[in-house]
């Protein structure tokens, strides 16, 4: 039997990111011969479940800043596969809605993410699956544990000073 080397968190870490890592630019791949990037993949799988959302809801939803999803809707909207309505009574938002071809390119980009995790994931034993499930949940639970610890020890918003009037 081959030397093993100990699986201690700092391993176990590594080999996590580049497992990330190779599923990440094995999915960019795929998503390319589709004519997409994963962020714009993101962004339409997304509107396939939230049509109608504003940019800003949008961007809470991927994680990123406005001004990325601003940049990327306006290129999908070039692109013709996203659509920008106006918001009766909100002159400042849009509500965003896929195009017909936005809709195939996010459908045909969900098929090819599927076959992926399906040939990849979809490989392992259901106890295996199970045993993978807990572990990434109770990992999951470690973080938002560490953010909300985070979030209670951020110092409040600073109010502003107030100011000191003159002559006193």
């Amino acid at each position: 039997m081959p030397n093993r080397v100990a699986p201690t968190p700092a391993r176990i870490w590594f080999r996590f990111l580049r497992l990330h890592q190779r599923g990440h630019a094995a999915m960019s791949q795929r998503l390319r011969t589709l004519g997409l990037s994963v962020a714009q993949f993101d962004l339409l799988s997304t509107l396939t479940e939230s049509e109608g959302i504003t940019q800003r809801d949008l961007a809470e939803r991927l994680y990123v800043t406005k001004g990325n999803v601003s940049g990327l809707v306006d290129r999908l909207v070039e692109a013709g596969m996203v659509d920008r309505r106006a918001i009766p009574g909100d002159r400042r938002s849009y509500a965003l809605h896929l195009t017909a071809e936005g809709r195939r390119a996010a459908l045909a980009g969900m098929e090819s993410q599927q076959l992926f995790v399906e040939e990849t994931v979809g490989q392992l034993a259901k106890t295996d699956l199970e045993l993978l499930d807990s572990v990434i949940s109770r990992w999951r639970d470690t973080f938002k544990a560490l953010e909300h610890k985070a979030e209670a020890q951020a110092p409040a918003e600073k109010q502003p000073s107030p100011r000191k009037k003159q002559g006193a």
